[in-house]
């Protein structure tokens, strides 16, 4: 994958593939989407000393990697709240989706979306979370800020194991890996907190 990045470095065409492959990463979990912007800042971090004007951006590269994210949340969102019976029907077969939907129901209902931040680093959570948050009905007002701020951090996160992790590991393979690997010990530990059972309410 680091070849086939490199090549696209001299183009903002770069931009393109990253932000497609994020939208499409709501629908499609294992879409590699943190792999390659990872990649990208990596890249980004081998030509920033020699060629600057061919690689990629840091900023702009977040920034399209946190309004990607954003807008594929939002059109999940929007598909779910829309869905009508037939997705209602799936959600509820789904204990994944359903749990998603109750937890975010009253978290959101608080003002406490931190789920949905957190929830940006678990593999499929985001999808699990856009897609309750519209089965829920919830407002957008109440869903869009999270979103926004979970792109922000993840986008951030991403961007930032893999261009300082080129910087201080070298772009070699071994870089790339071990920025990756960060990337999904995240996703673990994201996991984790969300798999955990909400505490009983005092008596």
């Amino acid at each position: 994958m680091l070849e086939s990045v490199e090549a696209l470095t001299g183009s903002p065409w770069i931009y393109a593939v990253v932000a497609v492959s994020i939208v499409l990463d709501v629908f499609l979990p294992v879409m590699p989407s943190g792999v390659l912007v990872i990649t990208a800042a990596t890249a980004a971090a081998a030509g920033s000393a020699t060629v600057p004007h061919r690689v990629p951006d840091i900023l702009a590269l977040t920034l399209c990697a946190a309004t990607a994210s954003v807008f594929g949340d939002m059109v999940a969102y929007r598909l779910a709240r829309r869905g009508g019976e037939r997705l209602d029907r799936a959600i509820a077969r789904s204990r994944r989706l359903t749990t998603a939907q109750q937890r975010l129901g009253t978290a959101l209902s608080r003002g406490g979306g931190i789920l949905v931040v957190i929830a940006r680093f678990a593999p499929a959570g985001r999808s699990v979370v856009s897609l309750g948050a519209g089965a829920a009905q919830r407002k957008v007002k109440e869903f869009l800020p999270w979103s926004a701020l979970a792109g922000v951090a993840w986008a951030g996160y991403s961007v930032g194991l893999g261009y300082f992790g080129g910087q201080w590991l070298g772009t070699t393979w071994l870089g790339t890996a071990l920025s990756v690997l960060a990337l999904f010990a995240a996703g673990s530990l994201a996991a984790y907190v969300m798999r955990r059972p909400e505490p009983a309410p005092a008596a």
